[in-house]
């Protein structure tokens, strides 16, 4: 790219050559470059039937899915016609190797695009897989701005699975009050605080069915085309691949298909040694491929199910329809919708999590050791009378100036240098009581991590300020992929549970699920020159404060393209 320097063959460069050369060893034709022209603007839906004011990318919301083989080049073309709104666009799963600056995370990699400013994403797709886009600025993702992004495997690989068709299905949790409403309730004091609370409704690709009798103002339609079920049409005895991705603000869920079982083959990009579950538990962030097989009557329709989990449920099921051709497109069966599993049945989702792992011909071992060890205590804590989620006790925030551009541009006085803690009180701390200390603090310092280094991250759950009560936390890593080493309940114990690692064929991910009083282990090689963000990837949770930034090899990097800058101390003229 014009932007790195000629003189300064970077590992970056390196990085996307051997990408590029094993893509055209394994017979691939040329890569090509996919353009995609995008305009963002606030729009009139009805994706649930009750009329509100959704982002939109083209006027539609889910937006395009973005279709692309291992290798390809993607240009995306965004111009911001939100009138009085910042944005930014994340590709969630996309390592950016040798792109960091389009990482698409304002505040880390990029200023954000101004109302009527376009900017240009460029980037490399180096994995075939199912992922997902978003905005990452405020908490717009929940306004509806996100799509899929599926990644064909190079032609003449052999994927360790057959079908004749596919699918892809996003789920996605819905509210009727704005994200400004949202938002302005979690940054009130204390006893004005108020949580986004259960959405409306749950939608499968962008479609749901809010009860119109129940909605308490607002346009609400429910024969609108725009809130029609979901239709996935079968051939009896045919098999299908179903790309599954949650975009979920909130609610973590279970996805089932009445009377169907469903076979797991990836997951976050990675083949996974199959294994077969009757319904699929899925967090914010994940994406899954799953094998299904029309094998049922075929002289009836069934439903497609996604049910909340993790959270007591205060939403209706969201539906869908698997549609056997020559059945009346639309008709409903003769059944209730399924209603999953227990939503508090922690054990039955941490089977699924144990039961991923590597697909034997495809499988990556860990390193064995690690170089360094980060434990993160997630509590919920007050700073300032306002409520905040916590790492060590500590609550995240981000500068003005993107730490990509501080770091690079050595601007060490836009963020503190004090690094923030690795690890809290292990032996003392007890994580079934609210938080003993009450009050953390704010910090905008980041981890530096030594570049080649192999980095453990233990995420460590615990109670919040409620009694008896302790939250799922899907967390996602920016510019990586990681091995689950390991989870489990209660407290981490860093003398006992290492031993007990699974090194042999852990699962290689980009997000993973800590659990209610539990902690998850995971390990990944910090040698991605950038800066990247780990955060919970519930939308509140990281808007209040939940997660830290890594620095690893800037120093790699050539100039910076100017079209990231313009805020903070990279404006003209600082």
């Amino acid at each position: 790219m014009k932007s790195i320097s000629n003189h300064d063959m970077t590992l970056s460069k390196v990085f996307l050559s051997f990408i590029l050369a094993s893509i055209l060893s394994l017979g691939c034709a040329q890569a090509k470059v996919h353009y995609h022209k995008w305009e963002i603007t606030y729009q009139y839906k009805s994706p649930d039937c009750l009329n509100k004011l959704a982002i939109t990318i083209n006027g539609q919301t889910p937006g395009p899915t973005i279709y692309a083989s291992q290798g390809d080049t993607i240009v995306v073309e965004v111009k911001n016609s939100l009138l009085t709104e910042n944005t930014a666009i994340h590709w969630h799963g996309i390592r950016q190797i040798g792109t960091p600056w389009m990482d698409g995370t304002e505040g880390v990699t990029q200023c954000p695009i101004l109302p009527s400013d376009t900017f240009i994403y460029r980037f490399v797709v180096d994995r075939a897989g199912t992922y997902m886009y978003h905005s990452h600025y405020g908490m717009q993702r929940s306004a509806g701005l996100n799509g899929m992004i599926v990644v064909k495997v190079p032609e003449g690989f052999k994927e360790p699975f057959s079908y004749d068709r596919e699918y892809s299905i996003l789920l996605n949790d819905w509210w009727h009050n704005s994200t400004y409403d949202q938002a302005t309730g979690l940054l009130m004091p204390e006893n004005q605080f108020k949580f986004v609370g259960e959405p409306q409704s749950l939608l499968l690709n962008g479609r749901g069915r809010f009860n119109c009798s129940l909605a308490a103002s607002g346009s609400c339609n429910a024969s609108h085309p725009e809130c029609a079920p979901l239709k996935l049409i079968v051939v009896p005895g045919k098999t299908y691949l179903l790309r599954i991705a949650s975009v979920t603000s909130l609610s973590a869920l279970n996805f089932e298909i009445e009377g169907h079982s469903l076979t797991v083959v990836e997951a976050d990009g990675h083949y996974v040694d199959p294994f077969i579950v009757k319904n699929l538990n899925i967090y914010s962030g994940e994406t899954y491929s799953v094998i299904l097989r029309a094998d049922q009557n075929p002289t009836r329709n069934y439903w497609l199910a996604s049910n909340v989990v993790s959270r007591k449920p205060g939403t209706p099921t969201g539906i869908g329809l698997l549609n056997y051709y020559g059945i009346p497109h639309g008709r409903f069966p003769p059944t209730a919708p399924p209603s999953g599993p227990l939503w508090n049945d922690t054990y039955y989702r941490m089977k699924q999590s144990w039961a991923t792992r590597a697909h034997p011909n495809f499988n990556e071992p860990p390193p064995a050791k690690s170089n360094r060890v980060i434990i993160l205590l997630n509590t919920q804590n007050r700073i300032d009378g306002l409520t905040r989620w916590s790492l060590n006790n500590v609550s995240h925030d981000f500068p003005h100036t993107p730490y990509l551009i501080a770091v690079k541009n050595k601007l060490r006085h836009v963020f503190e240098q004090k690094p923030p803690p690795e690890t809290y009180d292990i032996k003392n701390y007890d994580i079934n009581v609210p938080p003993p200390n009450r009050n953390a603090t704010r910090s905008n310092a980041i981890y530096k991590l030594q570049f080649g280094s192999v980095v453990d991250l233990i995420l460590q759950n615990a109670n919040t300020l409620t009694a008896n009560n302790s939250e799922t936390h899907p967390w996602h890593l920016h510019g990586h992929d990681f091995w689950v080493l390991g989870s489990g309940w209660g407290k981490f114990n860093p003398e006992i549970d290492p031993k007990n690692y699974n090194l042999k064929d852990p699962i290689m991910k980009n997000n993973v699920a800590l659990q209610p009083y539990g902690w998850t282990a995971i390990r990944f090689k910090a040698d991605n020159p950038g800066v990247w963000a780990f955060h919970c990837h519930i939308e509140s949770h990281f808007f209040m404060g939940m997660g830290i930034v890594f620095e690893e090899g800037v120093n790699r990097l050539g100039k910076l393209p100017t079209s990231i800058m313009g805020c903070g101390q990279s404006k003209v003229g600082n």
